[in-house]
């Protein structure tokens, strides 16, 4: 999968979940991933168009946002016993790696290009 292809799709799960999470819990704080979402949604044109500083801004924030919710909200949700926050927690997790991954094949295809020519 293409690194702008995957970025937006963690962008709209991170939306969708973040959505369904506040509806379900009225927390103010579900709208966190929200807002990532709608910003990693934003950058998507700039990596599709292959620019390295819009790619590595939308790393840094894609691995806060995935440390986030494996450091905090997913520990809750396992403690809490709550199945749909944990399947909300994981789906955002699942695709934070499934983005992470990309970019990381994403830039080292870049680098094995630069070398090359």
């Amino acid at each position: 999968m293409k690194a702008a292809n995957a970025n937006l799709l963690n962008a709209i799960v991170l939306i969708a979940m973040g959505l369904w999470g506040y509806f379900v819990t009225k927390a103010g704080t579900a709208f966190i991933p929200v807002g990532f979402g709608v910003v990693l949604a934003a950058l998507s044109s700039g990596i599709a168009k292959d620019n390295k500083v819009v790619a590595h801004i939308a790393v840094l924030l894609t691995l806060l946002v995935l440390l986030a919710i494996l450091g905090m909200r997913l520990p809750k949700a396992l403690a809490k016993g709550e199945s749909m926050g944990i399947m909300r927690a994981a789906a955002m997790s699942l695709t934070g790696i499934i983005a992470m991954v990309a970019f990381i094949r994403s830039f080292i295809a870049a680098r094995k290009a630069k070398s090359t020519n």
